[in-house]
């Protein structure tokens, strides 16, 4: 599959029928558009088709179950497996589909599944709009609600899945179905969290919440001396917090910038990013008390909700090579505190970082069975987010970051949402989503709408058959 080269004639009658952009081996923008988010992956598919609405989608499902092309799907680019393109197939290219239509009379919108989440906010935030959407202005909106949607505002709105009100998708047939309330219900079910199993998904509709323009954001530094009693305070603090709190503890080195003081450049460091959805007033006290441990680098401040979602934008370009690894903590206790401090001074590269989400709140109002996504019991995330320029160094930080979890694995418990986790497996993806009885209405859902596994570059759940 890897060197296939495509039929003209077969290309040619797909283009006859195609109003986006064929992409093939040998064109200028080839490179390009092949690329993705995580550096560690090159792969080289023989077509890829950039959508410009759901006929494209149609068009291309068609065509790559008539050749039998391996599907990839493409939005913003940012699995960290590197689902979003193949070699030898075809990657589906809904990025060029970037419509949103907000209504603020009902608080809710539609948004096409090629926006990224610095779209999505430009347009909500000019009626003081938004929902919970990723850390990144480059993160993709259809990954992201797909796959759960963690966010700053996650305590407060729920997660991203658990405001997706109905979504329009192409099926494996080249269907066009609509899943909401009163049209294939469980397919919508299935769509919070159950990742791109069921089919392309070419629009969802959001329901919207007051926030902003303006929150309180930025992010405190100490030294990493300072993180455990830091990290200790927070975690008992965050319990008597409102759920307009949005807050991120990290172990880092602390970057070369101007900002940063000299004495504690490229030094390792422990950082807590802080997003109140409340008015300036509500956060400057809510922050005062985690001031008084006199952080080396303070930069808190009112400021607008779009920019806290581009906080770290910088810390994390496109193009890095990344390996992954998040889990479930069912609370993050004294011994689980020790031990990440321990294993976080053998970090390996100087521009990882390891992040811990605190969970809960309106995560966990919303019922384990009423959407796919599991771990609704969590109390907090752990993520590390292991980053490097030099491909002869990924066994070292592969091997440091999995050693981290294995030091961390008497602390955690399963349902972490496989969004963040580079290791792929059915076993994992079925623990994630939890219960035996989600796994079968799962398996029934994909039975029904791609009984082949025809989407199968995803967090899988394999057809009964």
């Amino acid at each position: 599959m890897l060197g296939r080269t495509l039929e003209a004639s077969a290309v040619a009658e797909l283009a006859a029928a195609f109003q986006g952009q064929l992409v093939q081996p040998g064109d200028p923008d080839y490179d390009r558009a092949r690329a993705v988010f995580n550096g560690m992956i090159d792969r080289r598919p023989a077509l890829i088709a950039r959508c410009t609405g759901p006929a494209d989608v149609v068009a291309a499902v068609q065509f790559a179950r008539a050749q039998e092309l391996l599907v990839a799907v493409r939005a913003g680019g940012h699995s960290v497996p590197g689902y979003g393109v193949c070699d030898g197939g075809i990657v589906i290219d809904v990025a060029p589909m970037k419509g949103i239509w907000v209504d603020p009379e009902t608080s809710t919108c539609r948004a096409q599944s090629g926006l990224l989440w610095g779209e999505f906010d430009r347009e909500t935030q000019l009626f003081g709009l938004a929902t919970t959407g990723g850390r990144r202005t480059s993160t993709g909106v259809a990954g992201q609600t797909l796959g759960s949607g963690s966010g700053w505002l996650e305590r407060k709105l729920g997660l991203t899945c658990d405001n997706l009100l109905a979504a329009e998708l192409v099926t494996a047939d080249g269907d066009v179905v609509r899943a909401d309330q009163s049209h294939n219900e469980d397919l919508l079910w299935g769509l919070r969290g159950g990742g791109g199993n069921f089919g392309v998904v070419t629009s969802f509709e959001f329901r919207l919440h007051p926030v902003g323009p303006i929150v309180t954001g930025g992010m405190l530094v100490w030294p990493r001396a300072r993180a455990a009693e830091v990290l200790r305070f927070w975690r008992d603090y965050i319990e008597t917090t409102p759920d307009d709190f949005g807050s991120a503890p990290a172990f880092m080195f602390a970057p070369p910038a101007p900002f940063v003081p000299e004495h504690l450049q490229g030094q390792a460091a422990f950082g807590l990013i802080i997003c109140c959805a409340g008015s300036p007033e509500d956060g400057a006290a809510l922050v005062k008390p985690l001031r008084e441990f006199a952080p080396a680098i303070d930069m808190v401040q009112p400021m607008p909700y779009t920019v806290v979602q581009s906080l770290i934008d910088d810390a994390t370009p496109h193009g890095l090579h990344n390996y992954w690894k998040a889990e479930n903590l069912p609370e993050l206790s004294d011994a689980a505190i020790d031990t990440l401090i321990e294993t976080a001074e053998g970090m390996t590269s100087p521009i990882s970082m390891l992040v811990l989400e605190p969970k809960g709140r309106a995560i966990s109002r919303t019922g384990e069975a009423d959407t796919a996504l599991g771990g609704r019991d969590a109390a907090h995330t752990l993520y590390a987010f292991s980053m490097w320029t030099d491909p002869a160094e990924s066994d070292t930080h592969v091997a440091w970051t999995r050693s981290l979890m294995d030091a961390m694995a008497p602390f955690t418990i399963p349902g972490v949402s496989l969004n963040f986790t580079s290791d792929q497996q059915e076993a994992k993806a079925r623990e994630s989503f939890g219960s035996a009885e989600k796994n079968r209405r799962l398996t029934a859902l994909k039975d029904r709408y791609d009984p082949t596994n025809f989407f199968r570059l995803n967090q899988n759940i394999r057809p009964s058959a």
